[in-house]
């Protein structure tokens, strides 16, 4: 059984878990560009908590912060590509998105980054989000993981990082 097909398999028996995670790279990535022309200036907000940092080894083993800009430039990209995705992002300033994950992602591994992103409610309030569209983003998330060799460990870490976020990017109940 490869990493993937576990992986895989994780993701798809606790449906609660999925949804966790795919809302939390949803809301990593911001709402598209015609979504937040409707939606009022909100205050910068922290959404990525963490209680405790991470050990430096999982931040290393995504490259430290420039892994993480990589990464967070290749997600973007495969994001538009996916046709389960593509439609929340053909008008995201694909860079800006890009910095912004790569600027959570490094928070919520320890790396004394900081997100100054929009809450994930505001961020995704006009989304219409269903747990599918969760669920296609995580696995797009875990494909841009997989490209850059990231060890299974570590992209487990940063998922149940972000897995709290969920709750307030899935819009659609």
């Amino acid at each position: 059984m490869t990493a993937h097909t576990l992986r895989t398999a994780f993701f798809k028996a606790p449906a609660t878990l999925t949804a966790t995670l795919l809302g939390a790279w949803l809301t990593l990535h911001g709402p598209a560009a015609h979504a937040q022309a409707a939606m009022p200036a909100a205050a910068p907000t922290s959404t990525a908590t963490t209680t405790a940092p991470l050990d430096s080894s999982t931040f290393a083993a995504f490259g430290a912060r420039a892994g993480l800009g990589e990464l967070g430039t290749d997600f973007v990209a495969r994001l538009q590509r996916d046709p389960r995705t593509a439609p929340f992002f053909e008008k995201t300033n694909a860079p800006e998105l890009a910095t912004k994950l790569a600027d959570q992602f490094c928070q919520v591994l320890g790396g004394g980054c900081a997100y100054k992103g929009a809450d994930m409610k505001t961020a995704h309030r006009d989304m219409d989000i269903r747990k599918q569209d969760f669920n296609a983003l995580v696995e797009v998330l875990q494909q841009s993981m997989d490209a850059r060799g990231i060890p299974f460990t570590a992209q487990n870490r940063l998922l149940a990082a972000l897995a709290p976020m969920h709750r307030d990017s899935i819009t659609v109940r």
